[in-house]
């Protein structure tokens, strides 16, 4: 084996000990036991896991901005609460019945990660679901209730477009975190 294959895959071994880590912890909160069988258990199944169902290594940004993030969580603990109020009002409004639609919504800075975060928060808040991605040009398909016009879609799209740039302040990449801000230089993006 060559220096640079052997460099690259201790580079890809490197990427997934993160997401052993979280199995791991998953496996140990799933079976409500810390102990040393169920660490060794749970490093069999993740290792298990990640080499029988193989996916494409997602590099992570390596930043993580914390003020952005705490205020992420805040604002989402918010509109989780205020999704469902309003669908519980939805719900029991006999007068009417809500609108519902199925949109499109063409994320600015998503890679994998960003649409993996945005889909995960947009499905969270209750109210929308996405219902599909298109990984290749970056646009969530989601269901969403309680819209009656074209208005209350762009409402909601815009809304979805917050939290990608919301999230891409917390967790982007310097890249994607470059491109937001001369967005917001410009003009188009608050």
């Amino acid at each position: 084996m060559s220096p640079e294959t052997r460099r690259h895959l201790l580079h890809d071994v490197w990427l997934q000990v993160p997401f052993l880590v979280w199995l791991i912890l998953l496996w140990m909160l799933l079976w409500n036991q810390f102990t040393v069988l169920s660490l060794v258990s749970g490093l069999v199944v993740a290792v298990f896991v990640t080499r029988v169902f193989r996916l494409p290594t997602i590099e992570l940004s390596g930043r993580i901005n914390v003020w952005y993030t705490a205020s992420f969580i805040v604002k989402f603990l918010f509109a989780v609460l205020r999704g469902a109020i309003a669908v519980t009002i939805q719900v029991f409004d006999f007068r009417h019945q809500p609108g519902a639609a199925i949109m499109a919504v063409p994320l600015k800075y998503a890679d994998d990660l960003i649409m993996t975060h945005v889909s995960v928060t947009s499905s969270l808040i209750p109210g929308s679901l996405v219902v599909e991605t298109d990984r290749d040009r970056g646009i969530l398909y989601l269901h969403v209730i309680g819209v009656r016009s074209r208005a209350d879609v762009d409402k909601q799209r815009e809304g979805v477009l917050r939290w990608e740039r919301r999230i891409v302040r917390a967790l982007g990449s310097p890249a994607q975190y470059r491109a937001l801000k001369e967005d917001e230089r410009a003009g188009g993006v608050r």
